[in-house]
């Protein structure tokens, strides 16, 4: 073979190399462009507004995409890369009028859009989506918003289990008469922290093992079930020990918090691992 020839064959590989670079280049302008929804999202955290949980996703995340960067693609979707800049656009431009939260809501979904860009087509795209909603500081919100009628719900249920159980429980608000003993239902047991980690886990267990977006998004209602199925489970035993005469102490109360958490955390895992047969074997 010619010289010639072989610098023809080589020039195509070697212009190739660095393009690899590209969508990393892209999404940290796409990341400047937002950036103050991300100083937004730090001191709320670094004050106490709300619980730093977001961290841990974005870490996942910014791991995934530096152990997959040569897989990116080299030319982006336009369609997703028009609709990132668009929802910028919309993010920034909502400061003006809009809360903080949803202005951040509208910066990550403007991230979420730009990095399916650059995506591979046969790439899962519902988890690493997922990864950009659950860094947002969502658990106060959610917890103002939600917290009360889920607390209502668990209550309640809870009553029922502890009747079925033989014990005289009834529901009052977000408390419980149980043989006697007023117990309330306070915030920590609404279940929202738990479903934030139920959630993490089922997008880093189904990103982590390349779990296609069908097969995800079909597993997703049995994860909010196996939390409230959970959460009711844990305030039942937390409520039927409390209403004890005796009570319960606080260390074995943050204990079987724990073990609730990672028993529903252990499920999820379990989901998400699992196999669906053909379906999944051709998607």
């Amino acid at each position: 073979m010619s010289t010639a020839v072989l610098r023809r064959a080589v020039r195509p590989a070697i212009a190739c190399r660095p393009t690899y670079l590209a969508p990393a280049a892209w999404l940290a302008l796409q990341a400047a462009a937002l950036w103050p929804h991300g100083a937004w999202m730090l001191a709320r955290v670094r004050d106490g507004s709300d619980e730093p949980l977001g961290l841990a996703a974005l870490a996942l995340l910014l791991m995934l995409l530096a152990a997959r960067a040569r897989t990116l693609r080299i030319g982006p979707q336009t369609g997703w890369l028009a609709a990132g800049l668009a929802l910028t656009l919309a993010a920034n431009a909502a400061m003006l009028v809009a809360p903080p939260l949803a202005c951040a809501l509208l910066a990550a979904l403007a991230l979420a859009a730009a990095l399916m860009a650059w995506l591979p087509a046969d790439a899962p795209r519902a988890p690493l989506a997922g990864l950009v909603l659950l860094a947002l500081p969502w658990i106060a919100s959610l917890q103002y918003y939600g917290g009360y009628p889920l607390r209502v719900i668990t209550a309640q249920v809870s009553a029922w289990l502890l009747q079925l159980a033989g014990l005289a429980a009834e529901r009052s608000g977000t408390a419980m008469l149980v043989q006697g003993q007023l117990v309330i239902v306070d915030a920590p047991c609404s279940g929202v922290q738990m479903a934030w980690m139920a959630w993490f886990c089922a997008c880093a267990v189904a990103a982590l093992a390349g779990r296609r977006d069908a097969a995800f998004l079909r597993r997703l209602p049995w994860v909010g079930a196996i939390v409230l199925a959970g959460n009711v489970l844990r305030n039942s035993l937390l409520v039927g020990l409390e209403a004890r005469p005796q009570g319960l102490a606080p260390a074995l109360h943050e204990g079987i918090g724990l073990v609730a958490l990672a028993g529903v955390c252990a499920a999820v895992v379990a989901l998400m691992n699992a196999t669906e047969g053909r379906r999944d074997a051709r998607r």
